[in-house]
């Protein structure tokens, strides 16, 4: 399947399909629904906040809204990456609960955007108990790349603080 970044979302060849913004995290790359991105905007130094878990790298004022600013490398578990002019921090809309908030999280670069049937998204591989990996809305794959489509909803949610060690433990939060 041919997959052009500047397909239109109304397109009548991609009937069915959604499409995906993609990321980069540690040369691997990762994709959210492109309905839920609000903007993306370069890296700025967010004001810390105590008590908080090391990923949640603080909140920013984004036009009169404070917005937390979520590092996925350090959600994931990863190596920190010293933030440079490709570090961006894309603001999505979380919708929990009949709540909705916009929260940012930081990534290495983004990468693209691509238009993905259902039909192409296959079910992540079930772990068993230890690892957490329903935040996972399936697995893609793109001129010969596998992409992690992510629900941001569910990594994103109510328990983000608490959830730390579900990712890492499998444990529910």
């Amino acid at each position: 399947m041919a997959n052009d970044a500047t397909q239109s979302i109304h397109d009548p060849a991609t009937a069915g399909e959604d499409q995906y913004l993609t990321f980069i995290l540690a040369e691997e790359e990762y994709g959210v629904d492109i309905l839920r991105v609000q903007e993306i905007k370069g890296w700025e130094r967010p004001t810390p906040l105590p008590n908080t878990p090391d990923y949640i790298r603080g909140v920013i004022n984004v036009r009169g809204m404070i917005v937390p600013i979520i590092d996925m490398r350090l959600r994931f578990g990863m190596e920190p990456l010293e933030y440079g002019p490709i570090t961006v921090v894309i603001m999505l809309r979380v919708v929990n609960e009949d709540r909705e908030r916009v929260m940012g999280v930081v990534v290495d670069a983004v990468s693209e955007v691509y238009s993905i049937g259902d039909g192409d998204l296959q079910p992540a591989p079930d772990f068993g108990t230890r690892i957490g990996i329903d935040f996972v809305r399936g697995l893609a794959t793109v001129d010969d790349k596998m992409i992690l489509m992510l629900d941001i909803d569910t990594l994103l949610g109510p328990g983000l603080i608490a959830s730390e060690h579900a990712i890492h433990e499998g444990a529910p939060a």
